[in-house]
């Protein structure tokens, strides 16, 4: 509780700055695991099934690929931009993103479970069924994207902002919080987990519509 005279105050994620060198164009055949991909661009590519696990991305951008069913698990994506990027079942659990902007992306069933998350940015673009269990998230903004369903069960979440995002369905089961900004999300629907929202920043409107779910998990009886 801040003191009288005082603002309750949240503190806000530090974005990625990602200034790409001029990129060479990919001209290799499938991805492989272990890779060193620098400096690259990946353009109007089809990397379905491929298989990059532990894979390294430095300096890249991909660009309306896609990724349905594509084996990441245990990547690095550093300083890297993956826009318009598109598929269902891409694999990056254990995967660790860092200086990282996600533009655009129509993704379904991503698997980031126990993956690192530092200084990323998803803007625009709709993600379903986005599974985020046990993994760190720290300076990450969702702007603007459309989250259906999105599982952040026993997640760490550090100085995490959504910003003009819809969040249907979300479970927050056993996460843990540290200056998260919910109060700029336009439609908040969470599914479970309302009780691990301590440490989160919500809206007094939001607290409102969150009133039935939070009587609910107080064992609270409401009677007219």
């Amino acid at each position: 509780m801040a003191r009288k005279g005082q603002r309750e105050t949240v503190k806000a994620a530090r974005r990625p700055e990602v200034r790409l060198p001029e990129l060479g164009l990919w001209e290799g055949g499938g991805l492989e695991p272990d890779g060193d991909y620098d400096g690259l661009e990946f353009t109007d590519l089809d990397l379905a099934g491929q298989e990059g696990v532990g894979a390294r991305f430095m300096d890249c951008a991909l660009r309306r690929c896609a990724l349905d069913g594509a084996g990441l698990a245990k990547a690095r994506l550093l300083d890297s931009v993956l826009e318009g990027v598109r598929g269902v079942g891409t694999d990056l659990s254990g995967a660790s993103l860092r200086d990282v902007e996600v533009v655009e992306a129509r993704l379904g069933g991503v698997q980031l479970h126990g993956a690192v998350l530092e200084r990323v940015v998803f803007r625009g673009g709709k993600i379903d069924y986005l599974n985020l269990r046990e993994a760190r998230l720290k300076d990450v903004v969702f702007e603007g994207c459309v989250l259906v369903e999105a599982d952040f069960g026993r997640a760490v979440l550090e100085r995490v902002e959504f910003r003009g995002c819809t969040l249907r369905g979300a479970d927050f089961t056993g996460a843990r919080m540290t200056d998260v900004d919910l109060r700029g999300v336009a439609e908040l629907d969470i599914a479970r987990g309302v009780e691990a929202l301590s440490g989160a920043v919500i809206s007094p409107a939001q607290l409102f519509d969150l009133a039935p779910a939070l009587a609910a998990q107080l064992g609270l009886r409401v009677v007219a």
